[in-house]
């Protein structure tokens, strides 16, 4: 079990019980963080072969006579401007991770979070109406001043649109919840809804 701090938009903070896993894989969290990072890639990049060059169809030289190596074809791969031999061609790197390897994964990733102590719930973020000064002043109010980078999930777009802005913020909304995201960054600040979301994806239970 976790407690985990939690803001209520009066009064003082409380804090709640997590039933989350008590030992966290860095494995398992590193390989849901590479497939999520794998399926990111565009992979656009792409070479010419042989046959997609374009360069002139003429014999270079005579086939005997110069004591030189027979070549027919400008496009060879050792002649500059010529195709290139096993070059890499538009495709996808993404593949399949194991449903409960990256249910698994979120849930550790929260408990890594609760276990630092890095781990914030927010009831309603009072004052905070889309402004960015609005949300300064919130976060330094509860011990955020831009020294940790936060991971902000919320499903209170005005609250997203007030911390966007600040470079120290990764905004996201419950439905976007991601190992990765958490992982590189040093707190997490969810709202109510964001983590019953979080909890439901990860397959927990939720409050102990």
């Amino acid at each position: 079990m976790y407690k985990v701090p939690v803001i209520p938009a009066k009064g003082e903070v409380t804090s709640r019980e997590l039933a989350l896993p008590e030992e966290v894989n860095p494995h398992l969290l590193y390989e849901v963080v590479r497939w999520q990072l794998a399926g990111r890639r565009r992979g656009t990049a792409s070479t010419k072969t042989r046959s997609e060059v374009n360069y002139s169809t003429r014999k270079l030289f005579p086939q005997k006579g110069l004591g030189r190596a027979r070549h027919g074809s400008r496009g060879a791969s050792i002649f500059v401007g010529g195709g290139v031999v096993f070059g890499p061609k538009p495709r996808s790197y993404g593949y399949t991770l194991p449903r409960k390897v990256r249910r698994t994964g979120l849930a550790m990733a929260l408990a890594d979070r609760a276990r630092e102590e890095k781990l914030l719930v927010v009831e309603a973020f009072a004052g905070v109406e889309g402004k960015t000064r609005q949300f300064v002043e919130w976060a330094a109010k509860h011990g955020l001043d831009g020294s940790e980078r936060v991971t902000l999930v919320t499903a209170d777009e005005n609250v997203r649109r007030a911390a966007r802005n600040l470079p120290w913020v990764v905004t996201l909304s419950p439905e976007g919840i991601n190992v990765y995201d958490i992982m590189r960054t040093d707190m997490l600040v969810l709202d109510e809804a964001a983590l019953q979301l979080a909890l439901a994806r990860a397959g927990v239970g939720g409050e102990a």
